[in-house]
C-alpha cells in the first residue's frame, strides 16, 4: 500500500494509542528506563523532549521519515511518519505494546481501549473547506444545500462505524481542512495539507497483557482494508484530484 501513496498523498503516517483509565507514573527512574530501552532497540529515538504536560522520544523530525513515542496522562502514543513500509511502522508500535507496560506497571483491567491511525496529507493551495466540499459533498444530496452565491466556509465530514454487533471494533474517518479565517478573508491561501485520519480502534477488555499484539494484528489487518477498499479510493484519490483541479 505504501509505495501506492506516492503520487497520492505528501506525507502518510501511522500512529498507534493506548488509552489507560489512570494516570501514568511519572517518576524519573521509571520514564528514563523505558525510554532508554526503547532508544536501544530503535537508536534513531535520540531525541528526549519535555513538553508542558508530556515527555517524548523522537528521532530527527527534519528527515522526511522520522518516529515518535510519548506519554501524556492517560495515553502512550507512537508514530512513525513515512515509513519505507508498514512493517517499519509496526516495529515500534509492537515494541511500545511489548515493554511499556512493564516499566509503566500497566494492568489488564487499566486498558481503556487501543487504537491505529492511518494519516495521509495531501498539500493544497487553495480554500481547503472548498476543494473537499467540491471532491466529497458537492455531486450529492449535501450539495444543494449551496446555492451559487454562497461560500462554503467549513467542509469537515466525519463518519463513525462499529464493525461487528457489539461495536467493541469501530471506525473513523475524518477529513481537516484548518483553513483560516484570515485565509478566505483574505483570498490568500497558505499550502497547508488537507489531512485524512483512519482510525481504527478496539474497546474490548482483555485478559493477559501478552493480548495486546494480537489485538494489534487485528487493527493493523483491519486499517489496511478499510484504507485499500474504501478510504483511497472513495476519499483520498477524489480529493487528490480536486486539489489537481484548483487552478
Amino acid at each position: 500500500m505504501v509505495d501506492a501513496l506516492d503520487t497520492l498523498v505528501t506525507d502518510f503516517y501511522v500512529n498507534q494509542k493506548l488509552a489507560l483509565k489512570m494516570d501514568l507514573p511519572e517518576s524519573r527512574e521509571t520514564v528514563l528506563d523505558l525510554f532508554g530501552r526503547l532508544k536501544k532497540e530503535f537508536p534513531g529515538l535520540a531525541n528526549f523532549r519535555r513538553f508542558e504536560d508530556e515527555l517524548a522520544l523522537e528521532s530527527d523530525e527534519l528527515q522526511r521519515a522520522y518516529s515518535w513515542f510519548s506519554l501524556k496522562g492517560t495515553t502512550l502514543r507512537s508514530g512513525s511518519v513515512n515509513p519505507d513500509d508498514l512493517g517499519d511502522a509496526y516495529e515500534l508500535h509492537r515494541k511500545v505494546l511489548e515493554v511499556a507496560p512493564w516499566f509503566l506497571s500497566i494492568s489488564p483491567i487499566d486498558i481503556e481501549h487501543l487504537e491505529l491511525v492511518f494519516g495521509f496529507d495531501l498539500e493544497a493551495q487553495g480554500d481547503r473547506d472548498a476543494i473537499v466540499f467540491r471532491a466529497l459533498m458537492a455531486d450529492g444530496p449535501l450539495g444543494e444545500m449551496i446555492r451559487e452565491d454562497e461560500q462554503v466556509i467549513e467542509s469537515q465530514p466525519v463518519l463513525g462505524i462499529a464493525l461487528e454487533p457489539t461495536s467493541r471494533m469501530q471506525a473513523f474517518v475524518e477529513v481537516k481542512t484548518r483553513t483560516t479565517t484570515r485565509e478566505r478573508n483574505s483570498g490568500i491561501f497558505t499550502r497547508e495539507p488537507i489531512s485524512v485520519f483512519l482510525t481504527v480502534r478496539n474497546t474490548g477488555g482483555i485478559e493477559d497483557l501478552g493480548d495486546l499484539d494480537t489485538r494489534f494484528a487485528a487493527l493493523a489487518g483491519c486499517a489496511e482494508r478499510l484504507a485499500e477498499e474504501r478510504v483511497l479510493p472513495n476519499i483520498v484519490t477524489p480529493l487528490r484530484h480536486a486539489i489537481l483541479a484548483e487552478p
